[in-house]
């Protein structure tokens, strides 16, 4: 019987939750795994996670991820697991810089926009006075 080769590709985003944000691919001779992560402890623990219960052969990781990030992954999973970096070139890398800084303009102003409303929406504090008088208004 023939055994698959198991990859897990890991990529970092702000908003994701590995246990919801994942998929797998595979035929008979490859298993692609495909999980979002918020943050290098995340990635430890999905990377440590999947080598134990999966038997991952292979981790590439996005380029987000630096050499220390990559460094600590390949210790959380030992030495008979590959741990690659997917590197684009120049122009390459200068494309998916601009599309990171455009999603993270709009996630900041969106975060401002947030705390506008939060802020409209407090009810202002009632002095003793005020409060009382609403009582005796019931």
């Amino acid at each position: 019987m023939d055994m698959a080769f198991k990859v897990v590709f890991l990529a970092h985003t702000p908003d994701a939750e590995p246990e919801k944000h994942n998929c797998v691919i595979e035929t008979s001779k490859y298993k692609l795994f495909t999980v979002l992560v918020k943050d290098q402890n995340q990635a430890v623990e999905v990377c440590k996670k999947l080598v134990k219960e999966e038997g991952i052969h292979s981790i590439l990781l996005c380029p987000g991820f630096t050499h220390r990030d990559v460094a600590e992954i390949s210790e959380a999973v030992g030495e008979k697991v590959a741990v690659a970096v997917a590197r684009g070139d120049g122009p390459g890398s200068r494309i998916s810089m601009e599309v990171i800084k455009k999603e993270e303009m709009k996630m900041s102003a969106k975060r401002k926009r947030d705390k506008v409303k939060k802020a409209v929406k407090r009810k202002p504090k009632l002095s003793i006075k005020e409060k009382r008088k609403l009582r005796r208004e019931k």
